[in-house]
């Protein structure tokens, strides 16, 4: 018996995929297994405590305890996604009794996790979580939750799936407590933050004593490796999603979350975590996912389908077009030929989707050529446009203080957004982190940006002199200031982003 366990803290809007590719796989060798959304269940659970001593004067703290049950039903009913106001205030409300019902020292979120005193970024600091458990605020939740499962039945296995910063402390208190009170288990540490720590050539294991195994990458084939299984012809099997609870997830129906490939098959770009790691790209036959998606949204009943590769291949969107899918869906793409092309856009229209995510990062072409994006910021301007026209959403992200972007970089972009501020319906702007793996390649002078061993970025001395705080200046001053750019980023959804994105596009909830 094998447990799967999610931590939190991760957007609670779809079950996570990972774990749920490694149930597909252990249900085609008949291994027996459950699976633990503690992200989703713990979140709940802090959602349900009492209002606290103190609230009495606090009329939004007790307005939001008061109704916080009728807010997590609206969360998962399409009608609240009519109006970003009244979903902002749904959204900020769980903010609020999740903030009332925690110690000072700690701050969590809907999808975040911080504690004043202990940093996901120090070894020393994620041991002391495993050490003291009880520290944790979701231990009274895990810890009763996990005997009740041990004593139904149990696992001789435990693996955890650790992707994000925001989870790192809570899964080593959910490890702590499983070494306290199960000392026999074996316990397997894999997943996407767990990968990019041992890509790192400074990496020492620090947790020997603690994790049994450490997984960097796909998980599948080394699972089975360690129940000495062998995988038949390399087959990985179909994700299975029917151990979640499909219903309690907070979206307007069940997302279902599907990965095509692992890595990037483009894999050039400067400074890329995916290249700087050295992941391999591995992409199913786009057949095959294709027919695997139809079948796992007829199994579901799924509403969306979020497609969760780096970037939607050529060849996997020739397969969604050519097959004429039908069922809503969206994803991450890269500009090139096929957006630029306005029949294509509404080939995909058809096909179901109704958003992409567009890493466009820039609008200067000659920052984009030393960046080694492989885009043109013509093509990105006609793919913009056909996508509008074609009645399909597009989820921006740009890229500001990369080594070779200058000021007036930046006021390019600046002037492509505002250009093109009627296409564009939702913005992430970012400001650039450079890998701890990629810094030297490039002869760029780091220093220390994190205090803390397990720090996935450096900070460095800019070649432009445009560093992190000139950039944050501009952003904060001139660019969300400006008017077109400003009444996009008001489009986005507070906390769950790009997650619930979505379903504010005109048309998506009608399919």
């Amino acid at each position: 018996m094998i447990l799967l366990i999610h931590p939190p803290a991760a957007k609670p809007s779809e079950p996570p995929a990972g774990i749920a590719r490694l149930a597909g796989m252990l249900d085609s060798y008949g291994v027996e297994h459950g699976v633990l959304d503690a992200n989703l269940e713990g979140l709940l659970y802090l959602l349900g405590r009492p209002a606290p001593a103190g609230t009495a004067g606090d009329a939004w703290s007790k307005r939001a305890f008061r109704h916080i049950d009728s807010t997590l039903k609206s969360l998962r009913r399409p009608g609240l996604y009519d109006n970003i106001d009244r979903y902002g205030r749904a959204v900020k409300d769980m903010g609020r009794v999740l903030n009332r019902v925690s110690p000072p020292h700690i701050s969590p979120g809907i999808v975040n996790y911080e504690d004043k005193d202990l940093s996901p970024l120090k070894s020393a600091d994620l041991l002391t979580s495993a050490e003291r458990p009880d520290m944790n605020l979701f231990y009274p939740y895990f810890s009763s939750r996990l005997r009740e499962l041990f004593r139904r039945k149990a696992p001789s296995m435990v693996g955890i799936s650790l992707n994000y910063l925001s989870q790192a402390l809570c899964a080593f208190s959910i490890m702590g407590h499983l070494r306290r009170e199960f000392p026999g288990i074996r316990i397997v540490l894999g997943g996407g933050l767990v990968t990019s720590w041992m890509k790192n050539s400074a990496w020492r294991n620090p947790f020997a004593g603690l994790v049994d195994h450490l997984v960097a990458g796909p998980g599948e084939i080394p699972l089975l490796s360690l129940l000495a299984l062998r995988v038949r012809d390399g087959q990985i099997a179909p994700p299975t999603y029917g151990p979640f609870p499909r219903g309690d997830y907070l979206s307007p129906g069940f997302i279902l979350p599907y990965a095509a490939s692992t890595g990037c098959y483009w894999h050039k770009c400067s400074f890329c975590p995916e290249k700087a790691e050295g992941n391999p790209y591995r992409p199913l036959p786009p057949v095959r996912a294709v027919a695997e998606l139809r079948e796992l949204v007829r199994e579901t009943d799924a509403t969306l389908v979020h497609l969760l590769d780096n970037a939607i291949s050529p060849a996997l969107f020739d397969a969604l077009t050519g097959e004429n899918v039908s069922f809503p869906w969206y994803g991450f793409a890269r500009i090139g030929p096929r957006l630029a092309d306005p029949d294509f856009c509404i080939a995909l229209k058809r096909s179901g989707c109704v958003m992409l995510k567009l890493g466009i990062e820039s609008g200067d072409q000659a920052l984009l050529d030393l960046m080694q994006k492989g885009t043109d910021v013509q093509a990105a301007s006609r793919a913009l446009r056909n996508l509008k026209r074609a009645g399909i959403g597009s989820y921006v992200y740009l890229l500001f203080g990369t080594p070779a972007e200058t000021e007036a970089s930046a006021r390019r972009t600046l002037e492509f957004t505002t250009r093109h501020a009627d296409c564009i319906d939702f913005l992430n702007l970012a400001i650039f982190n450079m890998p701890v793996c990629g810094a030297t390649d490039h002869g760029i002078r780091t220093m220390k940006f994190y205090e803390g061993d397990l720090s996935l970025y450096t900070d460095f001395i800019h070649p432009k002199g445009w560093d992190r705080k000139r950039v944050r200046l501009f952003l904060d001053s001139e660019f969300r200031r400006n008017p077109a750019v400003a009444a996009i980023l008001k489009n986005d959804p507070p906390s769950f982003t790009s997650n619930h994105a979505a379903f504010f596009v005109t048309g998506c909830r009608q399919r």
